[in-house]
């Protein structure tokens, strides 16, 4: 079976990294709906002497709001045990003393209330901005980057598309995608796939490549990105999973599994075998 090489070669792992969206729940109307034995897993997992940090793109509202929707869908975490875009981006503005003009949900904006949102803007920060993502935001990015010598542009993720309670939804890569092409820049991206961010979780938890896991729906970003840092990556058959996946011609998991309730089951039987 697909699983069998990961879980029988996981007496060394340390720590755990989960995505959150189509791993712990299907986002969505009143805050979306947890994936079946997903809080248990997670209870699990911290029961057991494993660390274990949460790593998602989602910009659509604060850390500190994302923490709080999960925490009252019943799941068990911290702020400080979130890793998530936001932060990164800011990093970079502050670094660079930027002016960003914003293409980002509402919701997030209070992640970027310490800089300066006045014109003239001289760089560009995505996120997953729904609605926001209009002709008229676009087309003011677009001005912004096409007017700067050397354009900048921060994504907060690269993701094509995630799953909502009713489907499929397009996310921020394909309007990061556009603007590159419009501008022909290539956009700095924090988050996931990027290795910085998957780095630095594992440093907080002071754990190496070698000894973590990665859990996702998103064979590129999740799975292929954390590959890529020599972190084991598990793709789940929830969330955005579509069965070309266990097909996909660049990203090999190493393992697959259903759900995470799957996943963490597995792990902990066979961690001291």
């Amino acid at each position: 079976m697909a699983e069998q090489p990961w879980f029988d070669s996981c007496a060394h792992v340390e720590g755990v990294l989960l995505d959150i969206s189509g791993v712990l729940y299907d986002s969505g109307e009143g805050g979306g709906t947890p994936i079946t034995g997903s809080i248990e897993a997670v209870k699990r997992l911290k029961a057991s002497d494993l660390k274990v940090r949460f790593c998602t793109n989602e910009t659509q509202c604060t850390t500190k709001q994302i923490v709080e929707k999960l925490t009252k869908l019943g799941f068990d975490l911290q702020l400080n045990e979130l890793f998530s875009p936001a932060p990164a981006a800011c990093q970079v503005l502050r670094e660079k003393s930027l002016k960003p003009f914003l293409v980002v949900h509402p919701d997030a904006l209070p992640d970027f209330a310490e800089f300066d949102l006045s014109e003239p803007h001289n760089c560009v920060v995505l996120g997953d901005a729904v609605s926001g993502f209009s002709y008229e935001n676009m087309n003011k990015a677009f001005r912004v980057l096409i007017n700067q010598d050397n354009p900048l542009l921060i994504s907060m993720g690269r993701g094509r598309y995630y799953k909502e309670t009713d489907g499929l939804v397009l996310d921020v890569g394909p309007f990061k995608a556009a603007l590159e092409y419009a501008v022909d820049c290539e956009a700095v991206v924090v988050g996931k796939p990027a290795q910085g961010f998957f780095m630095s979780a594992l440093k907080d938890m002071g754990v190496k490549p070698e000894n973590a896991i990665m859990v996702g729906d998103d064979i590129v970003n999740d799975v292929g990105g954390a590959q890529a840092c020599g972190i084991r990556g598990l793709q789940v058959r929830t969330g955005k999973f579509r069965p070309s996946d266990e097909h996909h011609p660049s990203v090999k998991p190493d393992g697959f599994v259903d759900n995470l309730a799957q996943a963490v089951d597995l792990l902990l039987k066979n961690r001291h075998k």
